[in-house]
């Protein structure tokens, strides 16, 4: 009975311990003043700072306890800026304010238009889709008057007459209205936006329900088919040319020649010994006709098609195009790249066919959002009052016209004043003379940009990612701010300081053994032996360097090259084999050429003095100040808030993940 009863309270108190015992994530690692620094919170600040979970899992506890430390200082620092009220500094919160504004509308733009685009073109970019279309243009009929045919036509369509009839009957695209309106092989990236998005939205084998309008007209269109898309094929080529071997026409000649090809390539011999022997094609033969890599729409349109119909290693039958007859081998195919490694060149499509169509429905929602409106009255009374001004200089009637209200949206207004030096600090408008036109088309440019800033700075309320980032600056500029406060801007380099520094430090800052030699120098033996001549005939050594050395930038100063660490060159090395200040060398091989050599002096290894070493020795007082400093502030910090660490509970960090 008494050891059941044991049993049963051993149970019971391990409940109870573990009950009361901490959670993982609520362990405490640090405390100061009234904060708690947790394990969690620790986490992942370290995950942060090293990159992954991954890198932080295998790291030794010394790392977690170094960076506990450096963290520890951190947050005080901040409970510091805090306490100084740097909060509320407006020095600062415009800093802040100017920051959120640069990077949040790039983060804007980023996030709400270019990734969601490039994903959406990749996905698209997987299929290619075969695409017919009808088009009237409002060249002569205008606008509505085209939009209403075409609109009638696609009635038809849709109560049973032929699209194909139709476009024979209608469409305006000399091009393709021949073959049914067919426009071959298309995939996203290639066309207008608002064509290639129908075509992508309509199945195969049906008519878009809806005109589509582009820059080039009003369209109706047809998909006829739809395939996975081979992004490109390696393919080699035999052709045969129509014209004859003087370059005449003559059908018969190369229907004789294609024939010889055709059975040497049935008897199984080699198609690039073929293509080599045989192909009329000068620019591929010698490669045996290979045309290297190519995409969809890159070769006339036979040839294409029947390319990309063949597997690897398939021949085609006889292929007629406007260049002759060919015969075309597939050798490789490319497969659809990943996402990552196709991501550059979607962003490069993307800004060129669709970012401009996305920025304008972005800053489109955002007028609305934001209830923004232009106020063209005022635009008028301006454009009155602008008789032959241009832009760029003094406005003559500023005084009339400087508290209109140009712009408004919610979150601000924008005055006259301020848009007409904007205005003029644009190159847009630069020298034009002012005129409604200019007035509108610069309201709605200067105005995106007010609604991106206006979006930017309420971006933190709705993106955590972002809201983040933001934290991280502001955290960065309130420690900036500490370390000028308590470190930089006490740092005193007065001479007398920075005297006594180098005297207690004067070991640190030594010359190495050094030399001071000149050098005549020339490309060719024969005239470094004349010039070596003339030294030992008594002709004096800086004369002859000064007339004849070869070494650019070296005859003004008599081939001098100053006091120069003695192992910094193979001349320096040569130059110290002298003996005595006076000697010179006899001539040498050396680089690109010859030289001979004079020693000037030796000078031993040697502490450098006060002003040779001053701005060494600044450099290190101002490094050794600064860690005394940041030292004592830590110091006085860790003391203030009675600081305490348990690096014991860091033992568990990243035990739960």
């Amino acid at each position: 009975m008494l050891f059941r009863s044991t049993i049963l309270f051993t149970i019971a108190l391990a409940f109870i311990l573990s009950s009361c015992s901490p959670q993982h994530s609520d362990l405490i690692v640090a405390k100061y003043g009234d904060n708690e620094i947790k394990l969690k919170e620790f986490e992942n600040a370290y995950v942060k700072n090293v990159g992954s979970v991954e890198i932080a899992k295998k790291d030794s506890l010394s790392k977690l306890k170094n960076f506990l430390d450096l963290y520890l200082n951190f947050k005080m620092k901040l409970r510091d800026a805090e306490v100084r009220g740097y909060g509320e500094d407006e020095a600062l919160k415009q800093e802040l304010t100017d920051y959120k504004k640069k990077v949040g509308v790039t983060y804007l733009l980023e996030k709400d238009i270019v990734e969601p685009g490039i994903k959406d073109l990749y996905n698209k970019r997987k299929w290619e889709l075969r695409v017919s279309h009808l088009m009237i243009r409002p060249d002569s009929s205008g606008e509505e008057a085209a939009r209403k045919l075409t609109q009638a036509i696609l009635d038809s369509i849709k109560n049973g007459k032929s699209f194909e009839e139709m476009v024979s009957k209608y469409s305006q695209d000399a091009f393709s209205k021949p073959v049914g309106g067919d426009i071959f092989y298309i995939t996203a990236g290639q066309l207008p936006i608002e064509f290639e998005d129908a075509a992508y939205n309509t199945s195969k084998g049906e008519v878009n329900p809806s005109v589509i309008r582009t820059k080039y007209g009003f369209h109706i269109i047809k998909v006829t088919d739809k395939k996975e898309r081979v992004p490109q094929i390696r393919a080699s080529h035999i052709l045969v040319s129509f014209n004859d071997e003087k370059g005449q026409p003559d059908t018969a000649f190369a229907k004789t020649k294609l024939d010889t090809v055709l059975k040497h390539l049935k008897s199984g011999e080699d198609f690039a010994k073929i293509a080599m022997l045989y192909s009329d094609d000068t620019g591929s033969k010698q490669q045996g006709g290979d045309l290297n890599y190519f995409e969809r729409r890159m070769m006339v349109k036979e040839f294409d098609e029947a390319a990309f119909k063949l597997s690897v290693g398939q021949v085609s039958d006889v292929v007629k195009t406007n260049f002759g007859y060919h015969i075309i081998k597939v050798t490789d195919k490319k497969p659809y790249p990943s996402f990552e490694d196709d991501k550059e060149n979607l962003k490069k499509i993307f800004k060129q066919t669709r970012y401009q169509s996305e920025y304008d429905s972005l800053i489109s929602r955002l007028k609305v959002k934001y209830n923004f409106t232009i106020n063209e009255n005022n635009l008028k009374l301006i454009t009155s009052k602008s008789d032959s001004v241009k832009v760029g200089g003094e406005h003559p009637k500023m005084d009339e016209i400087k508290d209109l209200e140009i712009l408004s949206y919610v979150g601000g207004s924008i005055k006259a004043v301020t848009f007409l030096n904007q205005l003029n600090g644009s190159n847009d408008y630069l020298n034009k003379l002012i005129s409604l036109d200019i007035l509108k088309n610069a309201s709605n440019k200067f105005g995106a940009d007010y609604l991106l800033d206006q979006e930017a700075l309420n971006l933190e309320k709705t993106n955590a990612e972002f809201a983040a980032l933001m934290e991280d600056y502001r955290n960065g500029i309130f420690i900036f701010k500490l370390q000028d406060d308590e470190v930089w801007s006490k740092i005193n380099l007065d001479s007398t300081r920075l005297y006594n520094y180098y005297s207690e430090t004067k070991n640190n800052y030594m010359f190495p053994d050094r030399i001071n030699f000149s050098e005549i120098f020339s490309r060719k033996d024969s005239l470094i032996n004349h010039y070596y001549e003339l030294l030992k005939k008594g002709e004096n050594f800086d004369s002859v360097a000064s007339k004849y050395t070869e070494r650019p930038g070296y005859a003004e100063k008599a081939g001098n090259y100053g006091l120069v660490e003695i192992n910094s060159s193979a001349l320096a090395e040569e130059a110290n084999k002298l003996k005595y200040p006076g000697d010179y060398s006899g001539p040498f091989a050396n680089a690109g050429g010859y030289s001979i050599v004079k020693l000037f002096v030796k000078e031993p290894s040697r502490t450098k003095t006060f002003e040779e070493a001053k701005a060494e020795v600044s450099g290190a007082f101002q490094e050794a100040e600064s860690k005394r400093l940041e030292q004592e502030y830590i110091d006085k910090l860790t003391n203030k808030y009675k600081a305490v660490i348990h690096y014991d509970n860091l033992e568990q960090a990243f035990k739960n993940e």
